[in-house]
């Protein structure tokens, strides 16, 4: 395992937790400068690891929440940085309901790749709680987030998050300002929950994107017809592949369909 050594302390870098650590200083910096962080917010970051990130967050805001599993590295945090309410646990189980009060949180992060998606859905599924998510992630992954209708990237994950809150693509990070290094460049999005979800059945919603983009080559007729009465959707909407929709019109596509009943215990016998 790589050992990263940072004021003194030698801990290794553990493959199963996806940890890489950041070494160049100049990059949190910009991640807090594009959160548009400031005093008084309620600022949580997501593995703060050896605390790069923190370090630039708290020249932004004197005190926050940071959320760290590994036990290792939650005890540097507490002793490099005891103005930081650390909690050690994981992020995907920790309550976010008391660390945002009656307010809203700022998420930050440089999240392990391997847990990208569990994160980004934890965090669409508390919107409410979030004021704005400021992410580093898979290159791959940020491209796919932010993607627009008719490219190879857009899909499932990029209408689902877009749908639900407005994605910026920010910047991309190469793999040589990481310890150890990983064999993919990583890039910064931010996300801001819409203030008004866009249909009344979030989950109806979602079930139907994961049914429209199934089989990507097929029309959006063949993918949809098992599940859906498509009787009101025009014939030339049908004939199209979900990946030449934009959001707003899958969402218009939604609201003109109908489930269809699910068949009865031996029905048909």
């Amino acid at each position: 395992m790589t050992k990263v050594e940072y004021k003194h302390t030698h801990i290794a870098a553990k493959k199963k937790l996806g940890q890489n650590f950041l070494t160049d200083r100049n990059i949190p910096r910009k991640i807090v400068r594009e959160s548009g962080i400031a005093p008084g917010d309620r600022v949580v970051e997501i593995g703060p690891g050896f605390g790069a990130l923190s370090t630039a967050i708290l020249e932004a805001v004197p005190s926050f929440t940071a959320i760290e599993k590994d036990h290792e590295l939650a005890g540097f945090i507490r002793r490099e940085h005891p103005e930081i309410e650390l909690i050690e646990g994981d992020f995907l189980k920790v309550p976010l309901e008391p660390i945002a009060g009656n307010g809203r949180i700022a998420v930050l992060g440089n999240i392990p790749y391997s847990i990208t998606s569990p994160i980004l859905f934890r965090l669409l599924d508390n919107r409410r709680l979030i004021s704005s998510a400021t992410l580093m992630m898979q290159h791959e992954v940020a491209q796919r987030l932010a993607a627009e209708p008719g490219t190879k990237e857009y899909g499932i994950l990029a209408v689902q998050m877009q749908a639900f809150c407005e994605v910026k693509y920010l910047f991309k990070v190469g793999r040589a300002v990481f310890r150890p290094r990983p064999e993919v460049d990583s890039a910064v999005i931010r996300m801001v929950p819409r203030q008004e979800d866009p249909v009344a059945d979030c989950d109806g919603f979602r079930n139907f994107v994961r049914c429209a983009f199934h089989q990507r080559r097929k029309t959006l007729l063949n993918n949809l017809k098992e599940r859906y009465d498509t009787t009101s959707v025009p014939e030339s909407t049908l004939r199209l592949r979900a990946e030449a929709l934009d959001v707003a019109a899958l969402i218009d596509l939604f609201n003109l369909l109908r489930p269809l009943e699910p068949l009865a215990p031996n029905a048909g016998r």
